[in-house]
């Protein structure tokens, strides 16, 4: 147990965060387990949302956030193509003569 008066406000004040971070923890890991589960793509939407916002408060490490991300994208169908990229369409500065 913390003696003095600073140890003690900072017990308090770990213990709440604790529980806030416990509660964003235990939300990640159900959207992961409903985005694993249906494999639809706004549920993996969620789940990364999600996990990008633990990211922003410090509750995992981004690397974690990334790695789950990457399992996420995995899920999803491979046949959706990246675009390609068209030429480029503004006029030079110097025309020709």
């Amino acid at each position: 147990m913390p003696v003095t008066k600073t140890a003690k406000r900072a017990l308090r004040g770990s213990k709440k965060k604790e529980s806030v971070n416990k509660l964003i923890i235990s939300k990640l890991e159900a959207s992961i387990r409903i985005a694993k589960k249906t494999k639809s793509a706004a549920k993996i939407a969620v789940a990364v949302s999600i996990a990008d916002r633990a990211v922003k408060k410090r509750v995992i490490h981004k690397n974690k956030a990334a790695r789950i991300k990457s399992q996420l994208s995995n899920l999803l169908p491979k046949t959706i193509s990246k675009p390609t990229k068209k030429p480029d369409r503004t006029p030079s500065r110097h025309k020709a003569k």
